[in-house]
C-alpha cells in the first residue's frame, strides 16, 4: 500500500534544509501620484526590481551599494514591513508574499531588524529595560515580573552592557551603546534571522569595529542568520560570508567574499573597490582607478538595456537594448554583465 505525501501548506515551497531565505525576482515599485481631489498613478519609482538571492542558515551575506540602490529597501521586504509589488520571499520553505496579516504576526519572532540609527530606532520615552522587554511581553514569552527582569538583564549582559543600566533612557547612553540596546531588542524574540541595515554606519570607527565583533560573537552563540545592508566595503568584507551588489534596483554581482574582492567582475564593483583606501601608499598608488562619470540615474525613469551602462566605461551598444542576467561566470561567482559573461 502506498502512502500519499502529504499536501503542502498554502503559501509553502520545497524546503531546502541549506536554505533559510529565498528571494525570487523581487519587485518594489513606489507610485507617484498626481491630482488632489481624485489621485492618478502617473509614475513608479522602481526601487527593487527583479532581484533574486538566497541566505543560507548561520551564514552572513553582505549587501552594498551606493545610496538609494535599493538595499534597505530589499531588507524591508523581506521582513514584509514593505508589501512588495512582485516576486516571492520565502522564508523556511514559507512564502511570506501570500500570508495575511495574523500569519506574519507568527512569523515575526523568526526575523528581526536592527536599524541603522541608533538615535532615532529607540523610543525616547521608554527605559533600556522597557525597549528590550517589550517584545517578551507582545511575544508572550515571559510568565512573571521576576523572569521579565531576569531576561532583560540576561539580554543586556549578552550585549556587553550592565543590568543596573536597564532604568536609564536613552538620552543616557552613547552612541555604540544605543545600538547595543537595538541588538538586544532584536535578540529578545530569539529570532533566526536579522536584517541589520547598516547598524554601524552612524558610529565612529573604534566602535564599529566593537559592535561588528559583538554581531560575529552572538551569530556563533545563537547561531544566528544575517543580511548586513552597507555601503562601506571593507565592514562588509570583515562580517561577510557572500557579497551582492547592488545598482539601481538590480543585483549586478554575488560572490564568496574574498572571491569579489580579489576577482571583482562587474564594472560597477571594481569602481566601488577602487574607491576603498588603501592603508599603505605604495599599493595605493599603484593599483588601477575606475572612475565614473554622470550621476545615478533616477529610479524613476531607469536607464533601458544593461542600467549601469550610461555610467560604464567599457560599454557598447548593445548595452543599451538589453537587459542582463545574473549568470554564474566562474563556480559560485555570478554577474550581470553583457561583456563579462558573453552574451
Amino acid at each position: 500500500m502506498t502512502t500519499m505525501p502529504e499536501a503542502a501548506a498554502p503559501g509553502a515551497a520545497p524546503k531546502n534544509d541549506d536554505v533559510l531565505v529565498e528571494v525570487k525576482d523581487l519587485q518594489m515599485y513606489f507610485p507617484v501620484s498626481s491630482g488632489i481631489l481624485f489621485q492618478r498613478t502617473v509614475a513608479n519609482v522602481k526601487a527593487v526590481d527583479g532581484v533574486s538571492f538566497t541566505v543560507k542558515r548561520g551564514e552572513t551575506l553582505g549587501l552594498v551599494g551606493e545610496s538609494g540602490c535599493g538595499k534597505t529597501t530589499t531588507g524591508r521586504c523581506i521582513l514584509q514591513l514593505y508589501k512588495p509589488t512582485g516576486g516571492q520571499v520565502i522564508f523556511d520553505g514559507k512564502d511570506l508574499t501570500k500570508m495575511n496579516t495574523k500569519q506574519m504576526r507568527g512569523m515575526r519572532r523568526e526575523m528581526q531588524v536592527i536599524f541603522q540609527d541608533p538615535y532615532s530606532s529607540l523610543n525616547p520615552r521608554m527605559t533600556a529595560g522597557n525597549i528590550i522587554g517589550e517584545p517578551l511581553i507582545v511575544h508572550g514569552l515571559v510568565k512573571s515580573k521576576e523572569e521579565y527582569r531576569e531576561k532583560v538583564a540576561d539580554l543586556l549582559q549578552n550585549v556587553g552592557l550592565n543590568p543596573y543600566m536597564a532604568d536609564r533612557f536613552p538620552h543616557e547612553f552613547s552612541g555604540g551603546q544605543r545600538q547595543r540596546i537595538g541588538v538586544a531588542r532584536a535578540l529578545s524574540v530569539s529570532p533566526s534571522f536579522i536584517v541589520a541595515d547598516e547598524p554601524v554606519s552612524a558610529l565612529d570607527v573604534s566602535i564599529q569595529a566593537q559592535i561588528i565583533n559583538l554581531l560575529e560573537e552572538l551569530q556563533e552563540q545563537f547561531n544566528l542568520t544575517y543580511l548586513f545592508i552597507a555601503h562601506d566595503l571593507s565592514v562588509v568584507r570583515h562580517i561577510s560570508d557572500r557579497v551582492g551588489v547592488m545598482y539601481l534596483g538590480h543585483m549586478v554581482e554575488m560572490a564568496e567574499r574574498n572571491e569579489i574582492y580579489r576577482n571583482p567582475v562587474h564594472p560597477y564593483t571594481k569602481a566601488l573597490l577602487s574607491a576603498v583606501p588603501i592603508p599603505d601608499p605604495v599599493l595605493d598608488a599603484q593599483r588601477e582607478r575606475v572612475l565614473l562619470t554622470g550621476e545615478v540615474p533616477s529610479p524613476l525613469n531607469p536607464p533601458s538595456g544593461c542600467v549601469f551602462h550610461p555610467r560604464c566605461p567599457a560599454a557598447n551598444d548593445s548595452c543599451s537594448q538589453t537587459l542582463p542576467e545574473l549568470r554564474e561566470v566562474e563556480p559560485d561567482h555570478h554577474a550581470a554583465c553583457l561583456l563579462a559573461t558573453g552574451y
